[in-house]
């Protein structure tokens, strides 16, 4: 009797510490982005009926400081409560974030980015049931002595209407580490480009001379205004009404 419940004892140790393992190895193996945000992501041309779009980005991501390279997920979800049919999602890079490959995804011809950009994937997506998302790996490299941003637009197959557009939004740093192995970079952080020899590029100033008496450019396509001629703008069109006069109605602002 002893032998037998012995017998069972090891067999459910056995079992036991071979479910650690897997489950172990399988926690280890999980790319994990950490935290997602929506930040810099609009509505621009309404979706179907009970299709709710959006996309998100990791809040956080490393730079490698010899290779530039770089890893960001970029996810695609629908809130809504019906399915959403054949769709699309963009991933666009500018300026120095250059997208180098996108999993399962088409690289986009040059002569078919948006303006301004250096690079873009086109990911066809069949159909995103109510409550799903999906996410798709991207390699990147990012060259620290520029700014850099990324878009992510949810276009329908044709490219014809944008149901949603996350960007062009910035991932930077305030504080570069030039000499430390990687570089974190923050969604949303206009990057403070550092020169050859590690100094942050302007003396960290705003760059132009202008004393803040203009706003920064944040894209190609963008016009530098006075800060009073913005306000005046804002209370005659609306935010909204400016944000289209100014790039039209172009994916990314291109």
């Amino acid at each position: 009797m002893s032998s037998r419940r012995m017998t069972i004892t090891t067999g459910s140790l056995l079992t036991a510490s071979f479910s650690a393992v897997m489950i172990f190895s399988f926690s280890a193996g999980a790319d994990d982005p950490g935290p997602m945000s929506d930040k810099g992501g609009k509505v621009v041309d309404e979706a179907p009926g009970g299709v709710k779009l959006a996309t998100s980005l990791p809040e956080k991501i490393s730079v490698d400081n010899s290779s530039e390279k770089t890893a960001i997920t970029a996810t695609v979800e629908n809130g809504g409560t019906k399915e959403s049919g054949a769709i699309r999602l963009l991933v666009v890079g500018f300026d120095g974030l250059t997208v180098n490959n996108v999993e399962g995804c088409t690289k986009i011809a040059e002569a078919d980015l948006p303006e301004g950009s250096n690079s873009g994937y086109a990911c066809g997506i069949d159909n995103l049931a109510a409550g799903k998302s999906k996410s798709y790996a991207v390699d990147a490299t990012f060259d620290l002595k520029k700014e850099g941003k990324i878009c992510l637009p949810v276009q329908s197959t044709d490219g014809k209407k944008t149901f949603w557009q996350q960007g062009p939004v910035p991932f930077g740093a305030n504080n570069p580490s030039p000499n430390a192995p990687a570089t974190p970079l923050l969604l949303g952080t206009d990057n403070t480009p550092v020169t050859p020899g590690g100094d942050e590029a302007g003396g960290g100033g705003s760059g132009d001379g202008s004393g803040g008496e203009e706003l920064p450019r944040t894209g190609p396509a963008d016009q530098v205004l006075p800060l009073g001629a913005v306000g005046a703008a804002l209370i005659s069109a609306g935010a909204a009404g400016l944000w289209w006069t100014r790039r039209g109605r172009r994916v990314c602002g291109g």
